[in-house]
């Protein structure tokens, strides 16, 4: 039996993008509804993404650091053993931390929390299947809204006759809670999660080889940077077959037999376990899309949106994941809010050249705007200011010079049009780069911001002053 509730916004989706846009709604007044169907709110990036990945980062760094690099400080700490039990139960503290404060945040702003898979029944009704404590499987709730937001997320893309098994042939999840460290770990997909997934084993023992089809790793960088990260990566142990595809693997024993095809022919490669992490598609099934007949992008299967974020259907929205764009947490939550603006009636919107990416292998690699090539394809006078870390005081001081800040900037206008950073804090550097898009800033507005004496921040300073020299004499 069905019961009927009615709300301005119901959203589906408890993740970066639903949970943020949960509360926007809820701050402007609106009656809102959040569906999750899993047993805890924040969706992939909080349980399975984001969160985990980044505190087995920084607990394999500080690892890594005790292992290698401390005594180089004067820091004696006799033999390092590894607990993996306590490195995991940690990560699983923070998660549950931040997933609890999202529930406190939604009950704060008197968000209805609703747990339960939730499906499309109509333009304006969504039926939830519930899965709350106490309550009998199979008992449908039918609520009612001016608004429904989608906000699913994604989950990985599994390669053609390489099913997740769970155990040899896994996907990123797994890939975050192995009870041990893996002697060889394989990953297909030398992008941002597999470089990441790769650092935090190979820091704690694992031999790691990357198996990419295309001539550099994480290609949507600037290609100065990726090649520098490939080459510093290499340095600290981890192998690359680039230009590789695979056409097969089986499963013989505790191994995996990858069959591989290079340039030079076909190989093999064993190691235990193999780690597919060759992107994410939009995490739709279920909801009952096909049935409204919600327009999708034949290429990519992605939801198509207008300027304000909403579907075909004209009261069904989709943000994050699920529409065209980087899958990335916080490109979610600022559509989120976009999104509940729009419905509320107000100016919301999301600047794509103004949004920031991060790799968060050691060093960071963190980039904002046009890539070189992306401005030499589009033919656009420009100039570029680069300055290597090795020259910072700061990063003298700390043993991490590796890296350096680009800026590029508009020829004619002095514009700033992209800024890439390999090196350390280059995640927390990339904040005042954005800030600069965002506001029209040009390269000479940086140059003269007086930055702080000794940090990481003047090589971003320094780089600036670079492009000037390229903007004052060249033609």
């Amino acid at each position: 039996m069905a019961t009927n509730e009615n709300y301005d916004v119901i959203i589906i989706g408890s993740g970066p993008g639903g949970y943020v846009a949960a509360v926007r709604a809820a701050q402007l007044d609106l009656k809102v509804a959040c569906i999750e169907k899993e047993p805890r709110l924040g969706g992939v990036c909080l349980n399975i993404g984001c969160i985990p990945s980044k505190a087995l980062l920084d607990s394999s760094e500080y690892y890594h650091l005790a292992k290698e690099q401390l005594a180089v400080h004067g820091i004696k700490t006799g033999r390092v053993s590894l607990d993996l039990a306590a490195m995991m139960a940690r990560k699983e503290k923070v998660i549950r931390e931040l997933t609890d404060n999202v529930r406190r945040l939604l009950e704060g702003h008197k968000v209805d929390i609703i747990a339960g898979s939730a499906r499309l029944a109509g333009p304006d009704r969504v039926e939830v299947e519930s899965h709350a404590a106490g309550k009998k499987k199979g008992n449908l709730r039918s609520l009612q809204a001016k608004a429904i937001i989608l906000a699913t997320g994604s989950e990985p893309i599994p390669l053609p006759d390489l099913a997740f098994d769970g155990r040899h042939i896994v996907g990123s999840r797994e890939a975050l809670n192995f009870k041990s460290v893996p002697d060889h770990l394989g990953i297909v997909g030398g992008g941002y999660i597999g470089l990441e997934l790769g650092s935090v084993w190979l820091r704690l023992g694992a031999k790691v080889t990357v198996i990419e089809m295309l001539a550099q790793v994480a290609t949507t960088l600037d290609g100065q940077v990726g090649r520098k990260l490939q080459r510093i990566l290499k340095r600290q142990g981890m192998t690359f077959k680039m230009q590789t595809r695979v056409t097969g693997a089986n499963v013989s024993g505790k191994s995996v037999k990858v069959n591989l095809e290079t340039k030079k022919g076909n190989e093999t490669l064993s190691c235990n376990p193999l780690l597919i992490s060759v992107g994410r598609r939009s995490l739709t099934r279920g909801l009952g899309i096909e049935d409204l007949g919600i327009q999708t992008s034949p290429e990519t299967g992605r939801l198509l949106v207008d300027t304000s974020y909403r579907t075909n259907i004209e009261s069904i929205y989709a943000i994050g994941d699920l529409i065209p764009g980087p899958m990335l947490a916080h490109k979610a939550s600022a559509e989120g809010i976009a999104a509940v603006e729009c419905i509320a009636g107000k100016p919301g919107e999301v600047n794509y050249d103004a949004l920031p990416a991060v790799i968060y292998t050691w060093p960071e690699v963190a980039g904002v705007g046009l890539t070189e090539e992306q401005v030499k394809e589009r033919e656009i006078p420009y100039c570029t200011g680069t300055y290597p870390f090795a020259g910072a005081g700061r990063a003298r001081c700390m043993g991490e010079t590796e890296g350096f800040v680009k800026v590029i900037a508009h020829q004619k206008t002095d514009r700033v049009l992209g800024v890439h950073i390999i090196g350390p804090r280059a995640a927390d550097m990339i904040a005042e780069c954005v800030l600069a898009i965002e506001f029209g800033a040009g390269s000479e507005d940086i140059a003269r911001t007086i930055h702080g004496h000794p940090t990481f921040a003047e090589a971003l300073q320094e780089a600036a002053m670079a492009v000037q020299k390229c903007s004052i004499y060249g033609s």
